[in-house]
């Protein structure tokens, strides 16, 4: 029998998505009918799926100790890379991904997958950096670990969320979902984009290639995308313009693909064009920045964020030499 004390990063999650959580290779027909054939006790009582867990309830459940195997816990004192940290406080931080890092291992059908790829990831380092500090505890902890709000792609760089407690991840999640998280990106593409234009398509992503295909109508399998472009400084020489991107729906690789197909291929860009030419100008990642994210949080745990605007140190976003008239600083302020 295994027994669990419910703590602050536990509550309010319903019982079955906590035991999915705590439990190894559990299959969830198991579980349910664990479930069912009162198996599983809280505060010594029957238990139901959908039961929402409170901090100090009892869990106790009477399964084979196999599916609550301790795995080898990672020793984070040896990861010495300290993380860009754009800010931070007791709930969230926000950190600014260097390009070639990923922020944590991939999807079906991503080479990224692999295990022995975790220590790579910015998940692993920003882990590392909280348990360094003596933030979070992973031996404390029954079911929750420091998670990333928002992801970017490995060859992208800029702002990255975290949350550090449940509540805040909750929070946060809502808020994305909500479009209550605004997020900018810079861009570099190819030829004379003028104007702010919102640009609409239908997205579908291939897992086997981990790849997605753009269309301009609606098919089946295809979800809308929506991706609203404003040009910032053209320049002339080399036929590219700098863009502020930012995302009303947020797929995988939007940008890259939707600016693609609109005919504007990112700088660098090697998935969704051909880029030989830039690769042999010395540009072998795509030329894409999340610059800049603001939150609408009028109440609750983070409602202290509310209309605060955090960015990047723009001097670190190599492709912007390429505009030297775009002052980084009179459009986004200073970091904080």
């Amino acid at each position: 029998m295994r027994s669990f004390t419910i703590n602050d990063n536990d509550a309010s999650q319903r019982l079955d998505k906590f035991l999915s959580k705590v439990s190894k290779g559990l299959p969830k027909s198991l579980m349910y009918k664990a479930i069912r054939t009162k198996k599983v006790k809280v505060n010594g009582k029957r238990a139901h799926e959908g039961d929402i867990l409170e901090k100090g309830d009892v869990v106790e459940v009477w399964l084979p100790d196999e599916f609550f195997s301790e795995d080898a816990k990672p020793d984070y004192s040896k990861v010495k890379s300290v993380p860009d940290i754009v800010y931070e406080d007791e709930n969230i931080l926000l950190c600014e991904k260097k390009q070639g890092q990923l922020v944590h291992t991939g999807d079906e059908g991503d080479m990224n997958r692999a295990p022995e790829n975790e220590k790579e990831t910015l998940i692993h380092a920003l882990t590392a950096y909280l348990v360094n500090k003596g933030e979070y505890d992973p031996g404390s902890e029954n079911s929750f670990a420091p998670a990333l709000c928002n992801r970017i792609d490995r060859n992208t760089g800029g702002i990255v969320i975290l949350a550090k407690n449940a509540e805040a991840l909750r929070e946060m999640n809502e808020a994305i979902r909500e479009n209550r998280v605004h997020k900018k990106y810079l861009c570099a593409v190819h030829g004379r984009f003028e104007g702010k234009q919102e640009l609409h398509a239908f997205h579908r992503k291939n897992y086997r290639t981990n790849t997605v295909e753009i269309s301009d109508r609606k098919e089946p399998g295809t979800r809308e995308i929506v991706t609203v472009c404003r040009d910032l400084e053209y320049n002339r020489e080399k036929d590219l313009t700098l863009l502020e991107v930012e995302l009303v729906t947020g797929r995988t690789h939007q940008i890259r693909a939707h600016l693609a197909h609109t005919g504007y291929p990112l700088l660098g860009e090697g998935k969704y064009a051909n880029n030989a030419e830039d690769r042999k100008a010395g540009y072998s990642c795509q030329a894409l920045w999340s610059v800049s994210v603001g939150f609408d949080f009028p109440e609750g745990k983070l409602s202290y964020l509310d209309g605060r605007t955090f960015s990047v140190d723009g001097e670190k976003i190599g492709f912007l030499s390429l505009f030297p008239r775009f002052d980084f600083r009179r459009r986004y302020g200073d970091p904080e």
